[in-house]
């Protein structure tokens, strides 16, 4: 009797965490852009169901080359992010980052529909912006922020308008993640099928990825990533229309392809090819 409960007990237990697994917010602001000499103003918006969603705006210094909206990835909050975008300012760029509902001084709790919503909701903020008229608009996302993102994208009303769309360690879909997880520990391994089905096939990135085109979509996976496996850059890749980068890069982990000067750059000439007429 107590191996059969044990089990029960494991599964519910795997069960809630599989449902939750995508989102680990925090509320406490551990710094602003100001501690870090940056410029800034704070932003505030709702989503489509009323949820006040908070964020922050990072002008570009000098002449603006283009305005970009980032999606962070699944845990904390746009304090900790800020370090993947504070140098896009000094290059020109202005930057808008949010915290989904749950996170930071956003509103709600966090669940699939209501962040897909939130992103919805940012796309439209930055388009309507005063500071980012006749900008060029790239959104950026870096790993659930970049799956979210190719949906929001991809549905979005406001798609007319967004000249570039960046997809760092996005995943192929959700309930694809999931059972990869499931699969790689000896306790859960044997639930990783049925767990997984759990988990909502809605919103998969790889269903919505030919959908994108023509905005351009640049796919960036670092080879060592073992959060988020570069082989989902691969299904995106082949699911996704022209026009369409994937890059590779070797030595690097999970989120942390644009930490080398290098690769910053490689970044900065992208856009200017795709957002420059």
């Amino acid at each position: 009797m107590l191996r059969p409960a044990l089990l029960l007990m494991v599964s519910i237990s795997l069960l809630q965490g599989c449902s939750n697994m995508f989102f680990i917010p925090m509320e406490r602001l551990v710094r602003t852009p100001a501690d870090i000499g940056l410029q800034y103003r704070e932003v505030e918006f709702e989503s489509s169901d009323g949820t006040k969603l908070h964020g922050w705006f990072l002008p570009a210094e000098g002449a603006a080359r283009g305005s970009t909206l980032f999606l962070h990835g699944n845990a904390e909050n746009i304090s900790t992010h800020i370090g993947s975008v504070h140098w896009l300012p000094a290059e020109g760029y202005n930057v808008l980052l949010f915290d989904y509902r749950g996170y930071g001084k956003s509103g709600g709790v966090p669940e699939l529909h209501g962040v897909i919503r939130d992103a919805e909701a940012a796309i439209e903020q930055i388009v309507k912006m005063e500071e980012t008229d006749h900008t060029p608009i790239i959104v950026y996302g870096q790993s659930i922020g970049a799956s979210i993102a190719i949906y929001a994208v991809a549905h979005s009303q406001y798609r007319e308008h967004i000249d570039a769309l960046i997809a760092e360690s996005a995943f192929a879909g959700y309930r694809r993640i999931a059972r990869e997880k499931l699969s790689a520990f000896w306790l859960t391994w044997p639930f990783q099928y049925p767990l997984s089905w759990t988990v909502s096939a809605a919103y998969a990135p790889i269903d919505a990825a030919p959908k994108i085109a023509p905005i351009p979509l640049l796919l960036v996976y670092s080879e060592e990533d073992r959060i988020v496996p570069a082989h989902h850059g691969e299904l995106l890749y082949k699911a996704a229309k022209q026009p369409k980068q994937l890059w590779r890069v070797p030595n690097g982990q999970h989120i942390s392809v644009f930490f080398r000067p290098e690769q910053r750059q490689r970044l900065l000439d992208y856009l200017e090819s795709v957002t420059q007429p």
